[in-house]
């Protein structure tokens, strides 16, 4: 009887700690987490108009893709509240708005303000390192996509990455610490710290090849985690597949347009090419929701067909101007209008030629069924049994389809 009494006694504390971890992990918590992140945003709004900064990128840009993050995590976390997923994307938005606000008002408290204000330490502290938390958590999203489920071989991974990511954070932390005890504060309009050559420490200017290895390492383990989904994708079939293409072609967006097509333009094309960030923060959710989950291939294939389309009539537009105007001399309003004239011309053609090629090679199942369908079309000329065209029809569906059953009905002779 003595030892039944341990187990007895264990089972409401067992009991009363997974009711506590379903209600921090509930819908209604998350709606809280987004409400939040809403009113922090709303107060970054009102910190970048008293610090006169009204740009396309905080009232617009980032505000939207933000939003997105916040209400995919939300609806996520609320349809699959053990999906850690969800929640990452949320605390991502929360934290890297967060960010912007504290560094906002840090520059408000020591770059603008003639007097005090309170917890501007603080707000200086947190905009060095918030983002960067923000930041590993979105790789962490990557490598949970799109269940949250990870083999046991991943935990010490998933140790080394928070250890490398925490001594990032605390180096980027120390240098606030240090200003803010010396009194030597000196920060920038957006609230990062400049001139801490006076500052003193080793967490303050660690070794450069010590901090060099660590990003090294950090970026290591997060193209595993990319390296991790590629795998996953060569060995899986069905919904995961989608999944998974879904997650690739939502960070192939970010990525490509988002972050290295914003960063080299300028003006308001980098403004619009920055809003595509949203589109991974979409494709987590089509993802994981299984929301229309097939169309990806669809969409895979018009992306990468309008792509080529693009650059071929931009190379052509510049080669014809460039050869009317310095080989031919013709004036260049003319030359620009003949080039826009053959480009217009050409778009349809060359955008049917390549939607052929690219969906042969990344959505054969539509080519082979539009090929099966163009077939049958050209057979009917020649049909007169009424048979022979119902089992050709029958025929054709099930090879373009692949339908469990197919049932042909026709009307019968017209009574008299």
């Amino acid at each position: 009887m003595s030892e039944a009494q341990p187990t007895l006694r264990q089972a409401p504390v067992t009991a009363n700690v997974r009711a506590r971890r379903r209600r921090l992990a509930s819908p209604a918590a998350a709606i809280v987490l987004g409400a939040a992140m809403l009113a922090i945003l709303a107060a970054t709004l009102v910190l970048a108009a008293a610090d006169h900064q009204l740009t396309w990128s905080l009232t617009v840009r980032g505000p939207v893709g933000l939003l997105i993050f916040a209400v995919v995590g939300v609806v996520v976390a609320c349809r699959q509240p053990r999906n850690p997923v969800g929640w990452i994307l949320i605390w991502f938005a929360l934290l890297f708005t967060l960010n912007v606000g504290a560094g906002l008002y840090a520059a408000l408290a020591y770059h603008q303000s003639p007097v005090h204000l309170p917890l501007a330490a603080a707000a200086l502290v947190l905009a060095q390192l918030l983002a960067l938390l923000a930041f590993a958590l979105v790789f962490l999203a990557a490598l949970l996509f799109p269940d949250g489920q990870l083999t046991r071989r991943w935990h010490p991974v998933l140790w080394v990455y928070a250890g490398l990511n925490l001594f990032l954070v605390v180096t980027s932390a120390a240098p606030a610490v240090a200003a803010v005890a010396d009194h030597l504060v000196r920060v920038d309009a957006t609230g990062n710290l400049t001139d801490t050559g006076q500052l003193h420490g080793w967490l303050v200017h660690p070794p450069a090849g010590l901090t060099d290895a660590v990003n090294i390492a950090v970026g290591g383990i997060a193209l595993s985690f990319v390296g991790h989904q590629v795998l996953s994708w060569r060995r899986a079939t069905g919904e995961r597949r989608q999944q998974l293409k879904w997650l690739a072609f939502g960070a192939a967006i970010t990525i490509g347009l988002g972050v290295l097509g914003s960063g080299f333009t300028s003006g308001w094309v980098s403004g619009a090419l920055g809003v595509t960030i949203v589109c991974l923060p979409a494709a987590i959710g089509v993802g994981i929701l299984k929301y229309r989950l097939y169309d990806i291939d669809r969409i895979i294939s018009r992306t990468v067909a309008y792509t080529l389309v693009t650059g071929v009539l931009a190379g052509l537009y510049a080669g014809l101007v460039l050869l009317a105007t310095e080989v031919l001399t013709i004036k260049s309003p003319v030359a620009v209008a003949a080039a826009t004239l053959a480009a217009a011309a050409l778009f349809n053609p060359l955008r049917h030629r390549v939607q052929r090629l690219v969906d042969r090679r990344f959505n054969r199942a539509r080519y082979d069924a539009d090929r099966t369908l163009a077939a049958f079309a050209g057979s009917l000329k020649d049909a007169l049994d009424l048979d022979t065209v119902r089992r050709d029809l029958a025929s054709t569906v099930t090879t373009a389809l692949e339908p469990v059953h197919v049932s042909v009905w026709t009307a019968g002779p017209p009574q008299p």
